[in-house]
């Protein structure tokens, strides 16, 4: 690896295209929580109690919904909540809705997983103290898909309405389907500077990896197949996520590891942007 990431990188807004902008607003304010920040005719941007906006929603013309698992993207976004009353409360809201809800303990995490109107995944999920997340042999994060409590969870939402998602709520991870986890890996890893957190579930074809010992930042699956085709520009989807580095020096590590390794570095509207071989794009900025 030429670089590492440093420990201290976060997750910016995801920018998703959807096939129809105010069903996706109602869908992220009363189903997620998300509070719209800003409306024009084709995009809007939602957040947190007057936080930067987590989300921006696009809307493309004759937009494309592709069937689940077709096609290298999104598999889902992690909404990451700072306590356990608060992802109790979105369950009770979820389940309100009538929306089909998964759900899984990750031992490290608990997580509820969703989808959008345009078959966007999503995930809300609140961590575990780092102290007690378990650990491989060999060091790597131990994670695991239990089953949620789920009785617990309401039980902490007990005696509280549900006013959305609060303040601290952040992006906490992406994972993507990839279509080569090898090259997947080069990339994020090797150019970029993410670190495996934990390659126990290789034999399933995923891999987590992060910065700063988390348990990741970004997970990588072949589940849409090896060789998974990038999705068409005009499907619903991702449009890009965003990496927020520490500063401009490290700004300009990454990017000049990226021209190296032969990957095209745009810059534009105060960001750069780079896209991987199954066609997913980081947008890269500073803290």
């Amino acid at each position: 690896m030429s670089i590492v990431l440093h420990p201290d990188i976060k997750l910016g807004e995801v920018k998703l295209k959807v096939s129809d902008l105010p069903r996706s607003i109602r869908f992220y304010e009363d189903i997620v929580g998300l509070t719209l920040l800003a409306r024009e005719e084709k995009t809007a941007s939602l957040g947190v109690d007057g936080s930067a906006p987590l989300l921006v929603l696009e809307e493309v013309r004759d937009a494309v919904i592709l069937p689940r698992r077709s096609a290298s993207g999104l598999y889902h976004f992690a909404i990451l909540v700072p306590t356990r009353k608060a992802l109790g409360l979105a369950l009770r809201n979820l389940i309100a809705s009538g929306i089909h809800i998964g759900q899984a303990d990750h031992l490290v995490s608990e997580a509820l997983y969703i989808e959008d109107p345009d078959h966007n995944g999503i995930e809300i999920y609140r961590d575990r103290p780092r102290n007690e997340w378990p650990r491989e042999a060999n060091g790597q994060v131990k994670m695991a898909s239990d089953p949620i409590d789920w009785d617990g969870l309401l039980k902490e939402a007990e005696g509280s309405d549900w006013e959305g998602l609060p303040a601290g709520t952040v992006i906490g991870h992406v994972h993507f389907h990839v279509g080569d986890l090898a090259a997947a890996k080069a990339y994020y890893c090797d150019t970029v500077g993410f670190e495996i957190a934990t390659d126990g579930w290789r034999q399933m074809g995923a891999l987590f990896i992060a910065a700063g010992g988390y348990h990741h930042h970004i997970g990588l699956n072949l589940w849409s197949g090896q060789g998974a085709p990038a999705a068409p520009a005009n499907a619903a989807g991702l449009a890009y996520f965003t990496l927020v580095l520490t500063g401009a020096e490290e700004l300009e590590r990454v990017t000049a590891a990226l021209r190296e390794a032969g990957v095209p570095v745009e810059a534009r509207d105060g960001a750069c942007f780079a896209t991987d071989s199954s066609g997913i794009t980081m947008r890269l900025v500073t803290a």
